[in-house]
Order: structure tokens, then C-alpha cells, then sequence
């Protein structure tokens, strides 16, 4: 039998009025308001009412950031920032419980999942809390005639707009709050109207922790917000990440003042299996390198190709597993795969769906809704596997962005290489195969940001994140993330 449903008591935080902005360290009303509901994606219920944020509100928010920094921040040294993101992951830590299950009834990520996303959270923390110390520029022995020193000095860039999706709503937060602090920077977290609901109690845990008030602002709202912020001459540098097309209209709308821009996207992975990997493994890691978070990640492994002399027998093993998830209510332990985010989101998908059946595509198993009535009224969608797909066939060239695999057959290395490039994203990659020499010609040839081999979506605070591509620029994690955060400025001091 299965364990039975947990008991879950509803957090403090969810309970009362409305969840307010947080500005300059206060919870505030939108100027205009306006609230919008977001909802548990299980059950179609309204989980919360939400202070929208708009143009007037960012502007009051980025003021804030800006008072800060060049006030109360300014003041805090290496030691100091290092001290309060170290009490923050503390803070993180203890609140970990609650901040998981927030981000289970408000974007639908199994509670398992979320759980299990606590050392990940904690780490990043305290991973940046390191580097705000270890940050230095260099002295540089120049050419130059006569006595002179010349040295560089890092500095922080300013105020940072952060723009997260929905698909991570705490981790996101996290992963961009972390590195602007430890480098100095002041921010305004603009987090999905979709699920703003952790990013909001993640703000109020900065303060505990120390973080003087205006550093850290969160403005939950609609797009408008996070266009405000991506064209507002007060902040100093752009983090976001989101669809391709939004960071397209975030890069255009940056120009203004020239602001710094980091952009991670979306994307459309190949996943490769050769004949000599341990299916043991390459099974289910290929098949959750999809259906993890219901398919709600830019680099899931969409695109699976299969060696064709075991092309057949993989796809069987992969059904098999596929079908053995267990799609359910995300409260249930459990429970493998929860819902999408959103009734859009669940429509956007089944339009895929429809898509490659009538394209061709055969339809291996999934393709459609739960057929549990306790789950009617919720956003879900069964893990799918389609196999005979081509190339141009939209399952196989869009980001779906729901639990949904293309497979397709493959003769040689070239020509999977070749398959594997055939996209405009480049995001991440995966690779099974016991033999050395083909992980080292896939991995070179492959133009994606990360490549997994034998493994998929290992991810570690020190290891950067980013895009080929339309899957964006810059880096997450790693100390290249300091660096977007970061100015050089060159000093030369002539002696006499």
C-alpha cells in the first residue's frame, strides 16, 4: 500500500489579507490597489491574493535599491555581507519546511521534490557567502615609460532588476539574490505572478537576517512590472530568466541606459543514448531528465536520441517506466509528478500533444490528462513519449515545456552531433555511453552551455549555468556568476 497523504498544517504566511509588496523593508499595498490571485495548480483553487505590482511600484522599489546602496550597504564589508547571506542560510534552513511546501501548493512541484531541493538552496547561500570574500581584482605590471602601478579594482554594479519564471519560484530567487549581495549590488526581485508567493517569504527572511531594509525588494505583479523594471534608468544591471521571447523584448528594452544583461532561456536539449551505456541508468535518467518538475525545466532533455541497433528496446523500457510514475496530488510523498502551473500552461501542452499526433508522430503512451476523478480539477498531464519524429515537427523543434518526449533514431556520431546542433537553443545536453573517446568528440561538438554524461540535471554551486544561442548569455553559479554582478575598474598611479 501506498504511505498515505501527509498532514499539512496551511504556513502562517499563507493566512490573512492579501500579500503585500516589500519595499524599502516594509510591506505595502500596490500604489493602485490592485490584487490578482494566485492559484494551486492541484485543485484549481485560489491559494492566495497578491498586491500587484506596477510602473509606480517599481519605481518606488528601485529608488529604495538605490538609497541603499549608496547608504546602509555601502558601509558593509566583505566580512559583513559574507555574515548576513551565512545567517540567511541558516534562516533558509530552519524555514525550509514551510518554503517547500509553499512552492508545492503554489507552482504544484511534488513535495518530495521541493524537500529535496534543500541543500541545493542552502548551499548556493552559503557558496556566495564565500565569495563575498574572496572577490579581488589583480596588480598588473604594465609596459609603460616610467614609475607606474597599475592594479584593478572590482566593484559592484549597482541595482539589480532580477526576473525569475515560475518553474523554481524559491531557487530562482535565491540564485540571483545571493551572488548580487555578496558582490555588493542592491535588488529588486521582480518573481512570476504565477507562483510569487516563496520569493515574498524569502524577502522577509532577508531582513531577519539582517539585510538592511531596501536591499532586498520583491514586487510580484504582471508582466508590466517586469517590463518597468527592464527599461527603468535606475537599475544598473538585468537578471532574468524566462522564455526567449521575453528576454528578447528584456535586452531591446535594456538599451536605454546600456544596463548589464544576464539572460538564461529557454530551450530544446538533445538527450543521447548510445548502444554501449548502461540502460539500467540511461532509462530512467533519460526519461526524468523530462518528466522531473512535470517537464517545467529550460534544460530538460526533450530531444532523445537513440542509437538505432537499440532504438526498440529502449523505447519499451522507456514506456514501461513512464508508466510507472505515479501523477498525483504533489501533497502525496508519493507522488512522481504534480501538475503544471497554470490552466494556459496545461492548454499550451495539449496543444503540442495534438500537434504531434497530427503530424505524425507515434504516440507511445501519455498524450493526454489523469483519469483519476480526484484530480479533475487540476492541471495535469500524464508523462508522454512520442517515437517517429522528425526533425520539423513542432514536438520536436518548440519548447513544450511539459513532461513530453520526441525520440528519435540515430546511425553515427556525426550524424547525432549534427542532430544534436539542429536548433536554435543551447541550453543543456545529455550523454550515455561507457566509452571515453565519444564522450570527449560528443562533448566538444555539442553547442550547449552544459553537457551531462551519464547523469542529467546535476547541478552544483560551483559549476556555471548558462546558455549557446537562443538559450541566452552569461552565467549562473561558478565564480562567473560574481562577475556579471561585478565592474573592473583600472587604476594607474605614476610614481614621482
Amino acid at each position: 500500500m501506498n504511505a498515505p497523504i501527509e498532514s499539512f498544517q496551511l504556513p502562517a504566511f499563507l493566512r490573512g489579507g492579501p500579500k503585500l509588496l516589500l519595499i524599502d523593508g516594509k510591506h505595502v499595498a500596490a500604489q493602485s490597489g490592485r490584487t490578482f490571485t494566485t492559484i494551486n495548480p492541484s485543485n484549481g483553487q485560489v491559494l492566495a491574493e497578491v498586491a500587484e505590482a506596477a510602473e509606480a511600484d517599481v519605481d518606488l522599489a528601485v529608488a529604495a535599491a538605490r538609497r541603499a546602496f549608496e547608504g546602509p550597504w555601502s558601509k558593509f564589508k566583505p566580512l559583513d555581507r559574507q555574515a548576513v547571506l551565512l545567517k540567511l542560510a541558516d534562516l533558509v534552513d530552519a524555514h525550509y519546511d514551510e518554503l517547500s511546501l509553499i512552492d508545492t501548493l503554489d507552482m504544484g512541484g511534488p513535495i518530495r521534490a521541493t524537500r529535496a531541493k534543500r541543500r541545493r538552496a542552502v548551499a548556493l547561500l552559503r557558496y556566495y557567502a564565500g565569495l563575498a570574500t574572496s572577490t579581488h581584482g589583480h596588480t598588473i605590471e604594465n609596459s609603460e615609460a616610467g614609475e607606474i602601478f597599475s592594479y584593478t579594482l572590482k566593484e559592484p554594479v549597482g541595482v539589480v532588476a532580477a526576473i525569475n519564471s515560475w518553474n523554481g519560484p524559491l531557487g530562482l530567487a535565491i540564485w540571483k539574490i545571493a551572488p548580487a549581495l555578496a558582490a555588493g549590488c542592491t535588488v529588486v526581485l521582480k518573481p512570476a505572478e504565477q507562483a510569487p508567493l516563496s520569493p515574498l517569504r524569502l524577502g522577509e527572511l532577508c531582513l531577519e537576517a539582517g539585510i538592511p531594509r531596501g536591499v532586498v525588494n520583491v514586487v510580484p505583479g504582471a508582466p508590466a512590472a517586469g517590463a518597468a523594471l527592464a527599461a527603468h534608468p535606475g537599475v544598473d544591471k538585468v537578471a532574468f530568466t524566462g522564455s526567449t521571447e521575453v528576454g528578447q523584448h528584456i535586452v531591446r528594452a535594456s538599451a536605454g541606459n546600456l544596463k548589464r544583461v544576464s539572460i538564461e532561456l529557454g530551450g530544446k536539449s538533445p538527450n543521447i543514448v548510445f548502444a554501449d551505456a548502461d540502460l539500467d541508468a540511461a532509462v530512467p535518467g533519460s526519461a526524468m531528465a523530462v518528466f522531473a518538475n512535470s517537464g517545467q525545466i529550460c534544460s530538460a532533455g526533450t530531444r532523445l536520441f537513440i542509437e538505432r541497433k537499440i532504438h526498440d528496446e529502449f523505447l519499451e523500457r522507456l514506456v514501461a517506466f513512464a508508466r510507472g510514475l505515479k501523477v498525483g496530488d504533489p501533497l502525496d510523498p508519493q507522488t512522481q509528478l504534480g501538475p503544471l502551473v497554470t490552466r494556459a500552461q496545461l492548454d499550451r501542452v495539449r496543444g503540442y500533444l495534438e500537434a504531434g499526433k497530427s503530424q505524425g508522430a507515434r504516440l507511445m503512451t501519455g498524450g493526454g490528462g489523469i483519469s483519476d476523478a480526484a484530480l479533475a480539477e487540476g492541471y495535469f498531464v500524464a508523462p508522454t513519449v512520442f517515437s517517429d519524429v522528425r526533425p520539423d515537427m513542432k514536438i520536436a523543434s518548440e519548447e513544450i515545456f511539459g513532461p513530453v518526449i520526441s525520440a528519435m533514431p540515430f546511425d553515427t556520431v556525426d550524424e547525432v552531433i549534427r542532430m544534436g546542433n539542429d536548433t536554435p537553443y543551447g541550453l543543456g545536453s545529455g550523454v550515455w555511453t561507457k566509452d571515453v573517446d565519444k564522450v570527449h568528440k560528443v562533448s566538444r561538438g555539442l553547442k550547449a552551455g552544459s553537457v551531462w554524461v551519464n547523469c542529467y540535471q546535476a547541478m552544483d554551486a560551483a559549476v556555471p549555468f548558462g546558455g549557446y544561442k537562443l538559450s541566452g548569455y552569461g552565467r549562473e553559479s561558478g565564480t562567473e556568476h560574481m562577475e556579471e554582478f561585478l565592474q573592473t575598474k583600472a587604476v594607474w598611479i605614476k610614481a614621482g
